[in-house]
């Protein structure tokens, strides 16, 4: 299937096209489809705001389009950031100031009080109006400080466990696909894809 990803963050298209491509799909970002288009993220979840995107970049480009919304719940800050992940800081997409921010909200917590987990929701919007969501979740905890350089966004103080509690950002780009809430959500899209398509043929 040819599908365009509803992003213009490097970082997730690198990813999205990575695992999609695995799968066997072809991967257009909207970039290469010259659409400049951001919808507004209006949706109090993950689901809701991964739906905006996608429905409304299918709409634009006439494609099949995954868009993918996704962010981190600290149990500590009841949830927090969440939606707000990537502009956190009252800026979007400065990592470096969200990552400050969420340090200095968490300081003189020991680490069994520093859990959280990344959380992905994925929607795969088709042209004739019907849409898929699937998610993912990757359970971790806060560092006190930044490790690693193989990320963006919170990658570098977001401590794994089963991997040693290296960072995401510490992490190969195998590694990190085995346990990402981005390819969890990617790979429930692909399980539960076969079927949805075939759901249509039969009505």
């Amino acid at each position: 299937m040819e599908i365009c990803a509803a992003t213009g963050n490097a970082g997730k298209l690198k990813e999205l096209r990575r695992i999609l491509e695995a799968q066997g799909h072809t991967v257009k970002s909207q970039k290469e489809l010259g659409i400049t288009l951001e919808p507004d993220e209006t949706g109090t979840t993950f689901e809701e705001n991964a739906l905006i995107k996608a429905k409304a970049i299918c709409e634009a480009s006439g494609l099949p389009t995954v868009a993918d919304d996704s962010g981190l719940e600290v149990d500590a800050l009841n949830g927090e950031p969440g939606v707000y992940t990537a502009r956190y800081c009252g800026r979007h997409g400065d990592d470096e100031a969200n990552n400050d921010k969420l340090l200095a909200n968490l300081e003189g917590l020991p680490k069994e009080k520093r859990s959280a987990k990344f959380v992905s929701a994925v929607c795969l919007y088709l042209p004739d109006g019907r849409s898929l969501t699937t998610r993912g979740e990757c359970p971790g905890w806060i560092g006190f400080e930044r490790r690693g350089t193989n990320g963006f966004g919170y990658d570098p103080i977001f401590n794994v466990e089963q991997y040693d509690d290296r960072s995401y950002a510490q992490l190969t780009t195998q590694e990190k696909d085995a346990i990402s809430h981005r390819g969890k959500a990617l790979a429930r899209l692909e399980e539960k894809l076969e079927g949805f398509l075939q759901d249509k043929l039969t009505k």
